[in-house]
């Protein structure tokens, strides 16, 4: 009954707040501005993570007794820390130095503080634990990893929200079963806070996330998926729903996000350019490039997505050697085909209407590339 009060609560509240929000971010010309890689059109207020943020503090404050919060202060601490960093970005532009400078404080709390790491593979490759600063090493980096994935796949409407709400409500059920209340309730509160975003960020959206949200809600699931992971892969068969391949489950729970990055650094490497240019290769743009509006896009990740946690629940009985490896080519060959469709797509488009660009504009991008490659994005022309 908490855990329902709780969720009500951060639901009620953050809809309550984000009109609020969007009027004051207004007024003070805070705005997201289109162009470049950003696909939107207009003036959109940002830094919404503000109110899904302060919704899960107030609820946490208002339902979790003393013992379930310090339970989780460190966890708390962190998470409120990351939401700053990410206010701080979206206010200023901070330098990339800066930002992980206030991520690896943040994971420094929960791994070191609270003790929430990998503490060994759970006997892949026959390692069962790890020395102790080679997992605080391995956990503060799959921490930063995760949130930064995590962020970078927040480019579309209702995306990164859609994709956390999931995640959360599996990890809230799990910590329930393995007796782990405090978490159960922190992670079911953010499902509350989150599904209040979503009604003022899905397509046509009245307000995005930022930095703010990205990183908080990111490095939320980093934490705990890791927290995930290790109590999974460290309890006996009788203390909850066990899954025999804890590695390849935590993957399988941020898929999207771990198999867009990966894939986004290897082709900008590839061609030569940093993994860190922003540029619309990830897999969002791509199924826009389909003809996908918005939702349908968002629609059909949470469809993965879904489809991955079945996966996880029909090979729970299977060893890290299979469910990994099945998972991990599933998102590869989806991924290959996702790329050969979508350039079959465009091709047969741009045959049948090529762009027909004015003497004045084609005047214009002669002297100015960036514009060209914005109009020729327009066009839908595939950089392949």
């Amino acid at each position: 009954m908490i855990i329902f009060l709780a969720v009500v609560t951060a639901f009620l509240v953050g809809f309550l707040l984000t009109p609020i929000i969007i009027m004051i971010l207004k007024k003070m010309q805070l705005m997201d501005t289109p162009g470049g890689r950003k696909i939107h059109n207009g003036f959109i207020p940002s830094m919404g993570g503000i109110g899904f943020v302060t919704a899960t503090f107030l609820s946490v404050l208002s339902w979790l007794d003393s013992s379930n919060i310090v339970e989780i202060r460190f966890l708390l601490a962190a998470f409120g820390l990351m939401f700053f960093v990410g206010l701080r970005d979206d206010m200023v532009n901070m330098s990339a130095l800066q930002k992980l400078a206030g991520q690896f404080i943040a994971a420094y709390l929960v791994v070191v503080m609270a003790d929430i790491r990998l503490t060994g593979f759970y006997g892949f490759f026959g390692i069962y634990e790890l020395p102790l600063y080679v997992s605080y090493f391995i956990s503060i980096f799959t921490i930063l990893a995760l949130t930064n994935s995590f962020n970078l796949i927040d480019g579309l409407d209702g995306l990164a929200g859609s994709i956390s709400l999931v995640t959360f409500m599996f990890l809230g059920w799990w910590f329930m079963e393995a007796g782990l209340e405090s978490y159960a309730t922190f992670a079911f509160i953010l499902v509350g806070a989150v599904a209040s975003f979503l009604v003022y960020n899905w397509h046509p959206a009245k307000i995005f996330m930022g930095d703010t949200g990205s990183l908080s809600l990111g490095f939320a699931l980093a934490v705990l998926t890791i927290l995930f992971i290790d109590r999974n892969g460290t309890m006996q068969d009788f203390e909850g729903w066990k899954f025999n391949a804890p590695i390849a489950t935590g993957v399988a729970l941020l898929i999207i996000p771990i198999y867009d990055t990966t894939r986004i650094f290897i082709k900008r490497i590839m061609k030569g350019k940093s993994p860190m240019a922003p540029d619309k290769s990830h897999v969002h743009h791509f199924l826009l490039r389909m003809g996908m509006r918005h939702d349908e896009v968002t629609l059909t990740l949470v469809f993965v997505k879904l489809a991955f946690i079945g996966m996880i629940f029909i090979g729970s009985s299977w060893s890290e050697y299979v469910l990994l490896p099945t998972v991990v080519l599933t998102a590869i060959i989806l991924g290959i085909n996702l790329d050969n469709l979508t350039l079959k797509k465009v091709k047969k488009n741009n045959r049948k209407s090529p762009p027909i660009l004015s003497k004045r504009t084609r005047k214009r991008t002669n002297s100015k590339p960036e514009i060209q490659e914005e109009i020729l994005d327009k066009a839908r022309i595939l950089d392949n």
